[in-house]
């Protein structure tokens, strides 16, 4: 049985608050699942999370709006390049169109014998929808933006990993997660994220050794890390004790996340794991369960900062 079961979440560093809220919500038609700070460091930054309605952990994508702090990273190699949500088969026109006509470049291609549609955050982030026949999750509905069942996100098919080294992040992938490579072609490695039964999800890696090396650091433009779900505690330490003895010593210890709780590994090139598992009552600690995502929420330690944090995040109209 593996100690994996699926993403998580993925995580970006974005830029303005507003652009990055109605880009997933309005555009992609994702709905507001937690709106709350970054709990690391002192700046006083936004940490939005997006998805399904009921928050289910496959389908979270989070930000960290990085606007305010004027820090801007370097896309490049060793560093997650991708986003990428599954889509159902057939749908690709329908986002070429939708996204074009909102003034986002979206084009229609092919890699890895999946089509896709491929486009771009405001502030850069390459994203793809990926039409994928083995998911079996329901799209997510959002008719007030006009999406129905028939072209909605299922959530997350995986993320793109660009590197200088190949064998090395096979080598990793396979041993220290562990995942099962399943192409191995020109265009890059393709390896099986384990799902018990669920959608099926990827995680493709692409050599680029001609690429400069992008940044690790949270700064807006790139993709922070990819979190996978291990599904509890059990299954979470394991997993670390098995990184950690293959050698892989920059892991770090368990990280309270308040609806999480999180371990962050780097992989050899340097793009950024995390293994994660949703705590009892998950996104409802601290809002109703039919209420998720609508109000600004802190967490207890930081109760003494909040006027001062609010203070200092990026007006919004959310």
């Amino acid at each position: 049985m593996s100690l994996i079961t699926g993403y998580h979440h993925l995580t970006l560093s974005t830029d303005g608050v507003q652009e990055d809220y109605d880009f997933y919500t309005k555009t992609l038609g994702l709905h507001s699942v937690k709106r709350t700070v970054l709990f690391d460091g002192v700046v006083p930054v936004y940490h939005l999370y997006y998805g399904a309605r009921n928050g289910d952990a496959s389908t979270i994508i989070t930000t960290f709006p990085f606007k305010k702090p004027a820090i801007y990273g370097r896309r490049g190699s060793n560093q997650s390049k991708i986003v990428q949500q599954a889509i159902p088969v057939g749908s690709c026109d329908f986002w070429v169109n939708r996204l074009n006509e909102r003034g986002i470049a979206a084009t229609k291609i092919s890699r890895f014998g999946a089509d896709r549609v491929s486009f771009k955050h405001p502030c850069g982030i390459p994203h793809e929808l990926v039409e994928n026949p083995g998911d079996a999750r329901p799209s997510i509905v959002n008719e007030a933006q006009g999406i129905g069942a028939e072209h909605g996100i299922k959530g997350i098919y995986g993320a793109a990993v660009s590197v200088m080294d190949r064998a090395a992040m096979d080598d990793f992938l396979t041993i220290a997660l562990p995942m099962t490579k399943i192409a191995d072609t020109h265009e890059g490695l393709v390896f099986s994220v384990p799902n018990a039964g669920g959608p099926t999800s990827v995680l493709e890696v692409l050599h680029e050794p001609g690429v400069p090396q992008g940044t690790w650091t949270l700064a807006g433009g790139t993709i922070h890390h990819l979190a996978l779900n291990t599904g509890d505690e059990a299954n979470q330490l394991k997993l670390r004790a098995h990184i950690e003895g293959l050698g892989f010593t920059d892991i770090s210890e368990q990280k309270d996340r308040m609806y999480f709780k999180s371990c962050y590994v780097r992989s050899p090139g340097g793009a950024l794991f995390e293994i994660a598992w949703t705590v009892p009552g998950g996104w409802a600690k601290d809002e109703p369960a039919d209420a998720i995502g609508t109000t600004l929420v802190f967490p207890p330690w930081f109760a003494d900062r909040q006027a001062e944090m609010e203070a200092g995040l990026e007006p919004a109209s959310f």
